[in-house]
């Protein structure tokens, strides 16, 4: 049973977070980041591994997107991909891992009730540090809680940051940062709340992975791309119609490939520009082999210029 002092420093921040302006955070600077308005804050293009179809080696698969213009590739942590044929597939071609996605987070997430299992996925993260560190990347994306009928949402709080606050330690000693991303999980669900979680752990090795795509069900991602400010970290790169989740459900607004959708790419440019972002988008979206690769870095590029 939680006690009151507990209760009442989640309902204070969660008064502040509906009730008052967010004070800019100028401490968490993201590798990548900078400040001033740049002209294409998005200019660097990663995909998530998974996404790379086809019977092919690790090095071919980095060839491939190599030719095909991407700078780098996220892997999930853990994974069954060889560490020593990443590094040697990175020395080959020149890109970059510039992050990596936890893979734990939905079936262990750091708000279930069962303590072991909260230690799990905390575990996983630490883990996920190291070997981060060890591609070269900035990154660890972390989903921070799930909440549904048995996981209310203040014990998602409560139990996420605690978590959060035993992994952190281990972000800063290694030199990484834990990136939250806005997903349909039920927990942070407007921008101001997004920034008061974050800030409250007074750390500049925690941020935001702004995912533009899956605000557009209830938002507008440059009204969070303001709010958030610098303590985007990175971006994910999708798109959302709603005039196809209208039609046919809201899982089928993802079916609209980069560009088709209800996402205001000009906008979301001049948001990104405003708030000094400078840097990574990775696509993630459903891949394919060369053609559907190509037509998704395309598509990217033209997303970056609009």
């Amino acid at each position: 049973m939680q006690n009151m002092s507990t209760r009442r420093k989640f309902l204070g921040c969660s008064i502040l977070a509906t009730g008052a302006l967010v004070t800019p955070w100028s401490s968490c600077m993201a590798t990548g980041v900078s400040s001033g308005i740049s002209d294409r804050p998005l200019h660097k293009k990663s995909l998530k591994w998974g996404m790379i179809k086809g019977d092919m080696s690790v090095l071919q698969k980095f060839e491939l997107i190599k030719e095909l213009g991407f700078d780098g590739v996220e892997l999930d942590s853990p994974n069954d991909v060889s560490t020593d044929e990443v590094m040697a597939a990175m020395q080959s071609t020149g890109l970059v891992v510039p992050g990596l996605v936890n893979s734990k987070h939905w079936k262990m997430p750091l708000s279930d009730p069962d303590q072991a299992v909260r230690t799990e996925c905390t575990e996983s993260m630490i883990e996920a540090f190291e070997l981060c560190k060890k591609l070269g990347g900035t990154t660890v994306l972390l989903v921070p809680a799930v909440v549904k009928a048995e996981i209310s949402y203040e014990d998602a709080w409560v139990r996420s940051t605690a978590e959060i606050k035993k992994m952190l330690p281990h972000a800063e000693r290694i030199g990484v940062k834990i990136a939250l991303e806005n997903v349909w999980n039920n927990f942070l669900l407007s921008p101001i709340e997004a920034a008061r979680y974050v800030d409250q752990f007074e750390s500049d090795h925690i941020g935001w992975y702004m995912d533009i795509g899956n605000i557009i069900r209830y938002g507008w991602p440059e009204h969070w791309i303001r709010t958030l400010g610098k303590r985007i970290l990175k971006v994910d790169i999708k798109d959302y119609s709603t005039q196809l989740a209208n039609d046919e459900g809201v899982w089928k607004g993802f079916a609209a490939k980069l560009g088709d959708g209800s996402v205001d790419w000009a906008n979301v440019n001049l948001a990104l520009s405003e708030v000094g972002y400078s840097g990574w988008g990775s696509a993630e979206v459903p891949g394919g082999e060369r053609e559907r690769l190509a037509d998704i870095s395309r598509r990217m590029d033209n997303l970056y210029t609009a």
